[in-house]
């Protein structure tokens, strides 16, 4: 049986998890009295629940005498490392391309990822059957990404496929009226536009590890695709490390794919997709090699980390109160635990303190490790994000993106300026039928916090996209800090509406009443941009006087609810978000008042 290996590529939220359902029905993957869940790749509760592909699934299918491995990828640029180490395991990939969106910015991310590891693209167009889709647009702008790219001749000859993966139909025509049912389209394009693995059978064993699993039984799982020779389990191999060093170990296990599942096999041969176990500290871009004969692959690069924060045991009075894992040590073992996984993630230790510096690729990737740990009963407090410094030659450099804006056109001035004050370089802005097209060049310190205020700019109907552009030297804005104050509260307690409701006129508040509060915690947003002390829970006076109309029933407005990111881009550096198993509460460093003032009023002395 012949083999096809092939990753699947897009920018967030353009259907690939959904195209893989699809595929996996087509090929006969499930029986037809099975149920099967939506977006079955999605594994993951948050990847459910958001909507998003987090970590690169592989999964296999069998069509027309061919074994198709299909690894479905993170579309997202936060988890762009699980992208590029992808393209070192496939031989081709599908560019999947929203008819009505066209290409976006994971959108180039992705393909440029996929030219530079060589790797052929078939391009699909999806859901032509959306209302306003583009089709013959959205084929223009995929041509003059591949330009842009400066992609090789043969590959500007892309082949297309055009489909509906969320009705299920494909054909090789753009015409929305041939589709048919089934995606054997994409399946046969696959077949006879992607190579063969350049497989060596009788040579002698080889294999890069581009991915990495874990589980606390055999520890690290080394995956990759076997370029030359077979293995076996319990033979003997020898790992080439990146530092030039070797070390022999026994195969305990060996893992396959079929369908959606991973199974234990006894053997495999050049071309397949394998995960080995048996090495503990096994890494990215190692060579497993037959001890007989070592050839080390040439390494796999990683784009570095570009965003950090503190993570820190709780702090707060409420410490302890609704979590398990509380101290540092669970909490530096499960740090650990998820860079035996994840390597664009890195952690270091504080000296003589429970707090240690998490880096990642960005807040995304920071929030979605924050969320997993508060699932499993974890207690902490973390720090506002800040970009990585690097320092060459005496100067310092930050990171900068490429920020892509879809926004309505009743939004574009207020966004336009917003952006401005951040230091923001305007590259383009293109109007559309009911929507500008903005694309700017930006420092990620701009970007720090910039979501909330841009979805509260555009009532939440504007689109945000930034993908990582390159070093350059630091500038002297002062970029990242919330202009605006916050009311602080002053004694600890329940929160009442007789209190809650004097304090309203002051500003937002964040919380209602019957939350308990303790002193130092941010119970809601001033309008002016200095800090407030208020005391959310004062009652009302009891006096031997009552009348009726005096004790009507107090309304109230709306509290305003901060998700997770929310708080994470809120934060200024002087204040912290206090991560439990049931909720966030975003503090201040100093909790008490008195202190806090003595500090502040310090800080602005210091200035001065």
């Amino acid at each position: 049986m012949e083999i096809r290996n092939v990753a699947i590529i897009a920018h967030v939220d353009h259907g690939k998890t959904t195209l893989v359902d699809q595929l996996l029905r087509t090929a006969g993957a499930f029986r037809s009295n099975e149920e099967v869940e939506t977006r079955i790749m999605d594994s993951n509760d948050i990847e459910r629940e958001r909507g998003i592909t987090i970590l690169a699934k592989t999964t296999s299918i069998n069509f027309n005498n061919t074994h198709i491995n299909i690894l479905d990828t993170p579309g997202h640029a936060d988890f762009g490392g699980e992208v590029e180490r992808i393209m070192n395991m496939v031989d081709g990939c599908l560019l999947l391309v929203d008819a009505f969106e066209g290409t976006m910015p994971q959108t180039r991310f992705v393909l440029k990822k996929a030219l530079a590891a060589h790797v052929k693209p078939i391009v699909i167009i999806n859901k032509i059957d959306r209302s306003h889709a583009d089709i013959k647009g959205a084929v223009d702008q995929v041509l003059n990404l591949f330009i842009d790219l400066g992609a090789p001749d043969e590959f500007l000859d892309f082949p297309i496929v055009y489909t509906s993966a969320l009705k299920g139909t494909s054909a090789r025509s753009a015409n929305p009226d041939d589709q048919k049912p089934g995606m054997d389209a994409v399946l046969k394009a696959i077949i006879d536009n992607i190579p063969a693995p350049k497989a060596e059978f009788d040579a002698p064993f080889q294999m890069q590890v581009s991915l990495l699993d874990y589980n606390d039984f055999v520890g690290r799982i080394g995956i990759g695709t076997i370029r030359k020779g077979s293995v076996h389990v319990d033979d003997i191999v020898t790992v080439a490390r990146l530092n030039g060093t070797t070390k022999q170990f026994r195969v305990m296990k060996l893992f396959g794919y079929e369908s959606v599942h991973r199974l234990e096999i006894e053997s495999a041969s050049a071309g397949q997709i394998v995960a080995i176990a048996g090495l503990p500290d096994i890494n990215v871009g190692e060579t497993v090699c037959s001890s007989s004969h070592i050839e080390p692959l040439p390494p796999i690069k990683l784009d570095e980390p570009t965003i950090q924060m503190t993570f820190g045991t709780n702090s707060s009075p409420f410490s302890g109160q609704e979590g398990k894992q509380v101290t540092a040590r669970k909490i530096e073992e499960r740090l650990f635990k998820e860079t035996q996984k994840d390597v664009a993630l890195r952690v270091k230790r504080i000296p003589k303190s429970e707090s240690w510096i998490v880096s990642g690729r960005g807040e995304l990737h920071l929030s979605i490790l924050i969320e997993n740990m508060r699932r499993e009963s974890f207690e902490l407090e973390v720090s506002k994000p800040r970009v990585i410094i690097k320092e060459v030659d005496g100067v310092k450099y930050e990171p900068y993106e490429d920020l892509t804006i879809d926004v309505p056109n009743e939004y574009v001035g207020d966004v336009m300026t917003s952006i401005g004050t951040r230091g923001g370089e305007l590259l383009s802005m293109e109007q559309r039928e009911s929507v500008t097209l903005l694309t700017y060049v930006i420092s990620s310190r701009g970007l720090i916090g910039y979501s909330t205020m841009f979805m509260s700019l555009t009532k939440g109907y504007g689109i945000l996209s930034h993908t990582y552009r390159e070093y350059r030297p630091m500038t002297n804005i002062d970029l990242g800090q919330r202009p605006i104050g916050v009311l602080v509260a002053t004694e600890a307690g329940q929160a009442t509406p007789y209190a809650i409701q004097h304090i309203e006129e002051r500003g937002t508040m964040f919380l209602e009443p019957g939350i308990i509060v303790y002193e130092g915690m941010i119970v809601g947003e001033n309008r002016y941009p200095i800090d407030l002390a208020v005391n959310v829970t004062t009652k009302k006076a009891l006096t031997n006087m009552r009348s009726s109309n005096k004790d009507n029933t107090v309304v109230l407005k709306t509290p305003r609810k901060m998700s997770l990111e929310s708080c994470l881009d809120y934060i200024n550096s002087d204040e912290l978000v206090e991560i439990t198993p049931s909720t966030y509460r975003m503090r201040k460093k100093i909790l008490n008042t008195v202190e806090r003032k003595k500090y502040d009023s310090r800080m602005r002395n210091t200035e001065e």
